[in-house]
């Protein structure tokens, strides 16, 4: 809804700057995701950033899309269906009104695979430094993301992990990865409104 770069040049995005592994998370659907697996010379995670009534939630190794507008517990359910990991993107972020609500993952203890403690949108110091606490207090694996909506994004965050197979290897290479990556200028969220609007009208 707020993207429409196409997927060739994702691809060519990734290969320039030597990218060989994306997750695609559109906003409520998985098509994005699983049209790239076909065609990328990488390997590509297909997630879904999935809204809830109290904010969104990302499965990620999805085979379909998951609607929105499920319960929290409804929306794990499906992406357990489908042998997915349940990761909470761009958590405690106070001025994005998509980040699940601040008590919500603490009431999620259990049920989370992967929480994201860098992203490159996130612009309070705050917001990542309580993911790193609360991925710290309670063992859950460390990720992070560019939320690219636009090709220049892509790389401004990423993970250094060895290879994986499948998901659960792809847990185990998590942990031992390294995260790196720099803050998006927030000019971009402008880019992204535009977009926004021009598709609605």
């Amino acid at each position: 809804m707020d993207c429409n770069t196409p997927l060739q040049e994702i691809i060519n995005r990734c290969l320039e700057i030597g990218i060989n592994c994306i997750a695609i998370a559109d906003h409520g659907t998985a098509e994005g995701g699983l049209k790239m697996q076909t065609i990328a010379p990488f390997t590509v995670i297909v997630a879904e950033e999935i809204l809830t009534p109290h904010g969104e939630i990302m499965g990620m190794f999805l085979k379909d899309t998951i609607p929105s507008g499920l319960s929290i517990e409804q929306t794990i359910a499906r992406i357990r269906a489908q042998d997915g990991l349940v990761c909470i993107p761009h958590p405690f972020d106070i001025f994005r009104q998509s980040a699940l609500s601040n008590n919500i993952p603490e009431e999620l203890i259990g049920q989370i695979d992967v929480i994201e403690v860098f992203n490159s949108r996130c612009h309070l110091p705050g917001c990542q430094s309580k993911a790193q606490t609360f991925a710290q207090k309670y063992g859950i694996a460390k990720s992070a993301g560019s939320d690219a909506h636009s090709p220049r994004e892509i790389g401004n965050a990423f993970v250094e992990m060895p290879k994986f197979k499948g998901k659960d290897d792809f847990l185990n290479a998590l942990e031992k990865g390294k995260i790196s990556g720099h803050k998006t200028s927030p000019l971009v969220h402008l880019g992204s409104l535009w977009v926004r609007l021009r598709n609605r009208f």
